[in-house]
Order: C-alpha cells, then sequence, then structure tokens
C-alpha cells in the first residue's frame, strides 16, 4: 500500500511548507509548523436537487433579518442597530479586558425581552461564569449555561435549548472530532467557526464567538476565520484605565468604523454615552499649558485635553516624554514651534500628556499640541471655552483636517465657546460657537492670545521673535 504523504501547516497564518522547519516563512511564528494530512483535490462534481427552490429577491420578507437590539446602546451603536437573526460575529481581545463580561451584559438584557440565550464556556467551568453572573447581577432564568470543548456536544446543547442568541468562550477551545490538528490551531478553528456558521444560516440562530488576539494585537487564527463570519469587533482597553472600546472592524450590515466606548467597573462593564467628559479635566479656570482638542476615533467624535510642561534645564540634552501622544509627532511639533513661531525648547524639559488615558494618533491634535507647548513656554493660558483643531505642517502651516464641522458641533454641544480650525475648510459650521479660521501658527497664537514674554521661573524670552 502506498504511504500518504504528509503536508505541514503554520498554525498561525496557514502557509504550508513541503517538510517540517522551526519557524514559518510567511509569518515568522517559532514552534507553529503541524503535520497533518493533505486536502483531497475534487476532480468533479455532480449536480444535486437542492432542498429549497431558489425565489425571487421581490419575495423575500426583508423584515426576516431584522436586527434585533440588545439593550445595550452602545453595543448596539457599533453593530449597527442590533444582533441579525443568522449573523455570527466575533468579538476579539486581550486578555482580562472584559469580553466575558460584556457578553454576561449582554445575555442578561437579552434574557430581560423574553428571549433565550445559551453561554457556552470552554474555558471556565459554570459555577464560575455563575459567580460573575451574581457579582454583575445577570442571573436570569432563560440564561443557560454549558461548560463544553466539543463541537458535537455544543450542537447538541442548542437543539436540546433551542436559543435565539448563542454565545461561545471561546472559539479557540472549541474542538471539532474528526479534524486534524491541535486545538486552537488553524484547521480546528476553520472547522469549528464553518459549522457555526452553517449553523447560523440555517436555524437563524445568532452566534457570538468570542476570539483572542496575537502579541501585535491582530485576531488570533487563520485570515479565513474573519472572511467566514459576518462581524468583527475588536475589544480594546489599558490595564492602567477603565476606559473599554469596542470598534468595528468588519460589518456586513452597518458601518465598519463606529466605536462604543464603555467603563469596566467592580460590579461590571457599564456604557459610556459621552465619553468626552473622561477625557477633560474640569477646572475652575484655565492653566497654562493645558488645550482642549476634538479627536475622531472612527465615526465618533471625542474632546479630549492634551497637557503640556516645559521646564528649564542646565542638562545637555533636556528629556521629552510623551503619554498617549506619538513622540515622532511631539519631535516634529517641537522642531517646527522652534522654526516657525519662535518657541525654542533645547534647554528645556519637554513633557506631554493627555488626560484619561486618551490616546491621540491622528494629526488633528498638531495644532492643540503646538498651543500647548507655547501655552506652557509662554506661561500664558487659553481663554476658558477654547478647543485647538488642525494638522500642522513642517512649513508651518495650518492644515485641513476631515471632519471639521463634526467635531465643531461636538466642542460646541460640550459648551466649548471658541474653536481655532484650519483656513477653508469647506463645512458650513455650527451656530452659537465662534470660529477663527488660521492659515499660520503665528495666527492660531493670535487667536488664542497667547502672549510671548516673561516665562515660568524667571525665564526671558525676549530674544524670541513675538507672535
Amino acid at each position: 500500500m502506498a504511504k500518504t504523504k504528509s503536508v505541514y501547516r503554520c498554525a498561525a497564518c496557514g502557509y504550508q511548507v513541503p517538510k517540517w522547519v522551526g519557524r514559518c516563512p510567511e509569518c515568522g511564528e517559532w514552534g507553529s509548523i503541524e503535520e497533518g494530512a493533505p486536502a483531497v483535490a475534487a476532480s468533479g462534481a455532480a449536480a444535486v436537487a437542492p432542498r429549497s427552490p431558489a425565489v425571487r429577491i421581490t419575495e423575500i420578507d426583508a423584515n426576516a433579518a431584522g436586527a434585533v437590539p440588545t439593550g445595550i446602546g452602545e453595543f448596539d451603536r457599533v453593530l449597527g442597530t442590533g444582533v441579525v437573526p443568522g449573523s455570527v460575529i466575533l468579538l476579539a481581545g486581550e486578555p482580562g479586558v472584559g469580553k466575558s463580561t460584556l457578553l454576561l451584559e449582554t445575555v442578561k438584557h437579552w434574557a430581560q425581552a423574553g428571549r433565550t440565550a445559551l453561554y457556552v464556556t470552554g474555558e471556565e467551568s459554570a459555577g464560575q461564569v455563575r459567580l460573575r453572573a451574581e457579582r454583575t447581577d445577570a442571573v436570569r432564568e432563560n440564561i443557560f449555561l454549558a461548560s463544553e470543548t466539543d463541537l458535537a456536544t455544543i450542537l447538541g446543547h442548542v437543539e436540546q435549548v433551542r436559543p435565539t442568541l448563542l454565545i461561545v468562550d471561546s472559539v479557540q477551545t472549541v474542538v471539532a472530532t474528526g479534524t486534524d490538528g491541535v486545538t486552537g490551531g488553524v484547521t480546528q478553528i476553520r472547522a469549528v467557526t464553518t459549522a457555526l456558521v452553517s449553523l447560523a444560516k440555517n436555524s437563524g440562530v445568532a452566534v457570538v464567538l468570542v476570539g483572542h488576539v496575537t502579541k501585535d494585537g491582530n485576531v488570533a487564527g487563520p485570515r479565513s476565520l474573519e472572511h467566514l463570519v459576518d462581524v468583527v469587533l475588536s475589544f480594546e482597553g489599558d490595564r492602567h484605565s477603565s476606559l473599554r472600546l469596542i470598534r468595528g472592524i468588519k460589518n456586513r450590515f452597518g458601518a465598519s468604523d463606529e466605536v462604543g466606548c464603555f467603563e469596566q467597573r467592580s460590579d461590571g462593564i457599564h456604557e459610556v454615552a459621552d465619553p468626552s467628559g473622561i477625557f477633560v479635566q474640569a477646572r475652575n479656570g484655565p492653566v497654562a499649558g493645558s488645550v482642549n482638542m476634538v479627536a475622531m476615533d472612527g465615526r465618533r467624535a471625542m474632546v479630549g485635553e492634551i497637557q503640556a510642561l516645559l521646564h528649564k534645564t542646565e542638562a545637555h540634552n533636556p528629556r521629552r516624554a510623551a503619554s498617549g501622544l506619538d513622540t515622532a509627532r511631539m519631535a516634529m511639533m517641537l522642531a517646527v514651534a522652534a522654526k516657525h513661531a519662535g518657541v525654542r525648547a533645547h534647554d528645556h524639559e519637554v513633557y506631554l500628556s493627555t488626560v484619561g488615558g486618551m490616546r491621540v494618533t491622528e494629526p488633528a491634535a498638531d495644532l492643540a499640541i503646538f498651543l500647548a507647548l507655547a501655552s506652557s513656554k509662554h506661561d500664558s493660558a487659553l481663554p476658558d471655552g477654547t478647543v485647538a483643531i488642525g494638522e500642522v505642517g513642517l512649513t508651518g502651516e495650518v492644515r485641513r483636517v476631515s471632519s471639521t464641522a463634526r467635531r465643531v458641533a461636538e466642542a460646541k454641544r460640550l459648551g466649548f465657546t471658541h474653536a481655532i480650525i484650519p483656513a477653508g475648510c469647506g463645512e458650513e459650521m455650527p451656530r452659537g460657537i465662534r470660529v477663527t479660521e488660521v492659515n499660520t501658527l503665528a495666527e492660531a497664537a493670535a487667536a488664542a492670545r497667547i502672549r510671548s514674554g516673561r516665562g515660568p521661573a524667571g525665564d526671558d524670552d525676549h530674544d524670541e521673535a513675538p507672535f
């Protein structure tokens, strides 16, 4: 009998090599090559009579696939309008970020509406899930728990309970009997996901899969996993902050750039409908070195605060540090401010930070960074109620950014009275807020009423170019 030739595939990316190697040539992962049977190529396929005939698109009821709200506004915002029956949602995130807590909150609201939910856990026992449910007040009669890792047994639970929502926590722990590969490998994940997708499409059960992430923050498993499901969500959070964000990566039923905000507390996870309050420090009056800005996270505008501290030092290499901002962007802004606005910091320690753990990477924060640096250097605070929006070029010009009107509208909603924006935006600005358009950094500093003069700690700035 001829010996069956084995093939070797990477468990991380699915790349196939002719022999075993220690490191995958495609993705660079070590120890991820697994031996398996070769795929059988089909030489031909005979026609089979369909179980149900094809119908005209005009005869299909559009309301049959209507979304069902989960009862959590921020979750529904990212999903579109809710969970679509028969859809498969992949929720990925780092360990401990709160994925299981969020899904327990989801099934609680699902059961409160009189619907049945089945929560399958492969990483914890049913008793552990029950303890967390008691802590978050998620114990309801219509919630069924099962601690299973076998795919066939899970399908049996679905037939017995007949839920309208199925949670699988997590897909990497489920094993498809009869399929080659280790648990959590490429072959197993693909087989398990394919079976659950087939279940959702045939029975109309909405399925939510919990997925792991790699050290780079990407969804673990084969890339085809994201193509199989209907919605891919990323659950993010900083261990030093209680804020949690859900980002839509892929969504067949809505926008894929929406962001939902949550706050992790001792009694569970709670939605934050207005996250700008977390990123803005409340004060009695203006403070030098503090500037408010508006960042776009997907389609959502969020007001944040940037703080700068410039301290004169005798050290030959003054320290530069940034928290929540790109250090390369900070270095560029220091160079542009010194070249085109006379804000020199070669003999100063420079510290930049955002408030509330907010991370800002878009160029629209450039103008706020410059004004914060100038405000701290000259010890001149911006007037209360001022917000700055704009990108700064290397030649010192203030450049336009996207969604300027939406940013200004968000600032107006939160009570800001003055917005400094780039000139020539071409968008109709909301009424009720004073808008100043600027072309250069000098115009922006003048609009912010930053005056050159004696800085903090007796720092003499008379040798620098005034605004």
